[in-house]
């Protein structure tokens, strides 16, 4: 039985944002965490946020784009804790551009991130699921895995795949009790979602509209997500695989765009 005291969890870009948030949540309630991140000082810091005393808790650098770092980061944190039953491919880039806008350099440094990294890493990680008699991958995509905004044809692709890819992950491996989903956010205040509004002239415009689009009127917190994910990451969620979770506010269900205010 999978609770959150026997699960070992790996986690890409963890060193700031939903990642962290997983972390930290996962942590708090007993797993052992390997964060994984390409920021080698940010995610010296997020391993220190928490407070882990007891050996729980790694921080891995890694290029996740590079093919060899999957099963590099998944050996180091099956060495340290001697299993592994649980990976979030949490890791993602936002680039923007129309398929005329969009190198071929461009669009294989996002599909490389998004999407082929999650795969290796599910790949280098499937075995120590298995010999764990079960498990379970949670893949982190987005509201842009069902809808497409304007102007972003490298990263809608990578999350529409990445649907694709928890679907093939989950009627493959069922038989072997390890399930496979995917967490798709509406927008999220992280590091990542600021940087985006900081390209606009304006970023406290792109904000306030971001917060209108979501019928609750606000931006989802990281905790949010990360709470949805470590539910998947547990037994209780036995009977769920190869399905995605809309966790957008709303955003999703409503017709004809942002709600009008009062």
């Amino acid at each position: 039985m999978n609770t959150y005291e026997n699960l070992t969890a790996l986690i890409t870009g963890s060193a700031g944002g939903i990642g962290l948030a997983t972390a930290r949540l996962l942590h708090q309630r007993g797993a052992r965490v390997a964060l994984v991140d390409l920021q080698a000082e940010a995610g010296a810091q997020a391993l220190a946020s928490l407070h882990d005393t007891d050996g729980r808790a790694i921080f891995i650098s890694a290029d996740i784009s590079d093919a060899t770092a999957a099963e590099r980061i998944v050996a180091q944190t099956v060495q340290t804790f001697g299993q592994l039953n649980a990976v979030v491919n949490n890791a993602g880039i936002q680039r923007y551009g129309n398929a005329e806008q969009t190198s071929l350099e461009l669009w294989h440094e996002v599909l490389s991130v998004n999407l082929t990294a999650a795969f290796l890493t599910a790949r280098a990680a499937l075995p120590h699921l298995r010999a764990s008699g079960g498990g379970s991958i949670v893949n982190v995509g987005s509201v842009q895995s069902h809808a497409a905004q304007r102007g972003a044809v490298a990263y809608v692709t990578s999350k529409h795949a990445l649907l694709g890819l928890t679907r093939a992950l989950a009627v493959d491996y069922a038989a072997e009790k390890i399930r496979v989903n995917c967490v798709c956010p509406g927008t999220v205040d992280t590091p990542m979602f600021r940087w985006s509004a900081s390209l606009d002239a304006n970023p406290s415009a792109v904000i306030q509209a971001c917060e209108a689009m979501h019928p609750v009127g606000r931006l989802a917190q990281p905790e949010e997500i990360a709470e949805v994910i470590s539910f998947l990451l547990t037994d209780a969620a036995s009977f769920v695989t190869g399905t995605e979770i809309d966790v957008d506010g709303g955003l999703l269900a409503l017709i004809g765009g942002a709600p009008k205010t009062q």
